[in-house]
């Protein structure tokens, strides 16, 4: 630029002897511009350096000062370069990558921090939950405890109705259900509806006139009262009997662990706490050995299948002896109609409102259940029915109200009520009642008509069953 002025300042003074000049501008080949003069003259001589024209050449040395300034602080600015102007506008992009990166870090750590807050909070509010679930389940045991009556008298939670009849029928029992569900059996009556029946309506062991009998309609969560240690005990038959003869009462509870080829161990439990703690109050030595988890316990009598054998045994409790015996024609054993899961479950005893039952099969049935009516002091058989439920294909059954329940599967854990056979009317009819096999091998289902529960042993495990019946 400076020389640019200075090329001009020399045109002029050429022009200073009255020379003609001619001044021109163009781009370089590098695009910055220049200027170039034209003179008559080439001889730079020609013009004196005299002055003719001193104003003229102080202004132009004042410029070409000037300029020289302007360049000199263009190039002190240039310095820092297009980084310098990077700084006021856009960022290097060596730089900008870093810090963009950093940025980028900083927002993930601060959205982790907000996740792990979140988290925390979360946590909190299990933990607020587990400790009022907690209170409330120890709330609960309190309240079930207290429900128990003392030996041989009233208790808290149990009333004596004025038509009570003395003697076993009015033991005490300690029921460990829900409380919701007390209402409900408060509403029984403490005379037992199988000796009703039987006294009134023999002839008619189906019926359904007892007072409380109804369509079962609901069965509900599983409840643990006790667990066997020893693999004995993997599958097993446990029980309380619903009409007890002193000097045994409801709450007496049974047990037989049936892993074994010579099972003859009966456990006596005064209470099922006992059970739970594991410590029995009395061991019965069996004269022969049981089969299977089919035994029942009712009027003080243990009623089982022997060992190898289509034979029922009752064994009285009191004498510690066999008091009657008797087979079942036909009936198959040891293997050859057992339920589902195995286990030599040919014969199997159940009890309801009506009395003592024996479910099983036999090669003119074909495989099909068949229940007979048993007196419970002979073994006699009274009646029977032979119904169109293959006993291979239900995992267990049970009898409630002279109706016949079977259970779908023995591990599947979400099992089902599938099929129920009214003696009443000689049907049957298909099911879809949820039941839970909470461990997963059940073994034994039986119902107890003075609980109103299920009792059944679940792989190890002793557990029971609350239902609801229909209103008849």
């Amino acid at each position: 630029m400076l020389g640019a002025w200075l090329l001009l300042w020399g045109g002029l003074a050429l022009g200073c002897r009255g020379e003609t000049a001619f001044l021109r501008r163009a781009d370089d080949s590098t695009g910055r511009c220049t200027y170039s003069f034209t003179v008559a003259s080439p001889v730079e001589a020609a013009c004196p350096d005299g002055g003719g024209v001193p104003e003229l050449r102080a202004e132009l040395a004042a410029l070409a000062a000037r300029l020289s300034r302007l360049e000199s602080r263009e190039r002190g600015a240039g310095s820092s370069g297009p980084r310098g102007v990077e700084a006021g506008g856009t960022r290097d992009p060596q730089q900008a990558a870093p810090a963009a990166r950093l940025e980028a870090a900083y927002g993930e750590l601060l959205r982790a921090k907000s996740r792990l807050e979140e988290e925390k909070r979360r946590l909190e509010r299990e933990k607020e939950e587990l400790g009022r679930r907690l209170e409330s389940n120890t709330q609960e045991i309190t309240r079930l405890r207290a429900t128990r009556c003392p030996p041989g008298g009233e208790g808290p939670g149990r009333t004596a109705p004025a038509h009570a009849v003395p003697g076993p029928a009015a033991a005490p029992r300690w029921d460990p259900q829900p409380l919701a569900y007390q209402e409900l059996q408060s509403e029984r009556t403490e005379v037992p509806a199988s000796r009703l029946l039987e006294e009134t309506a023999l002839g008619r062991p189906g019926s359904k006139d007892s007072a409380g009998c109804g369509e079962l309609v609901w069965v509900g969560e599983p409840v643990v009262f006790g667990r066997a240690e020893s693999i004995a005990g993997k599958y097993g038959v446990w029980m309380k009997d619903p009409e007890p003869v002193p000097p045994f009462t409801r709450e007496t509870t049974w047990r037989v662990d049936t892993v074994g080829t010579e099972v003859r161990q009966l456990f006596q439990y005064e209470a099922a706490e006992q059970l739970a703690q594991g410590y029995p109050a009395k061991v019965h030595i069996l004269p022969q050995p049981l089969e299977s988890t089919g035994a029942v316990i009712y009027r003080g009598g243990l009623f089982f299948q022997p060992r190898r054998s289509r034979a029922l045994a009752r064994y009285d409790l009191r004498g510690e002896a066999i008091t009657a015996e008797r087979e079942i024609p036909g009936a198959g054993y040891h293997g050859q109609y057992p339920y589902s899961w195995g286990g030599y479950t040919d014969i199997d005893l159940a009890v309801d409102e009506t009395g003592l039952w024996v479910i099983y099969s036999t090669e003119k049935a074909r495989g099909a259940i068949v229940l007979s009516k048993l007196d419970p002091e002979t073994l006699e058989i009274r009646r029977t029915w032979e119904t169109n439920i293959r006993k291979r294909g239900v995992a267990n059954s049970f009898v409630i109200c002279g109706t016949l329940y079977t259970v779908s599967s023995y591990s599947a854990p979400n099992a089902t009520i599938n099929f129920a056979y009214d003696t009443a009317t000689g049907t049957s009819r298909a099911l879809s009642i949820p039941f839970e096999n909470r461990f997963r091998y059940l073994s034994m289902v039986d119902y107890n008509p003075a609980e109103r529960q299920l009792f059944a042993w679940d792989s190890f495990n002793m557990v029971t069953y609350p239902v609801r019946l229909s209103q008849a």
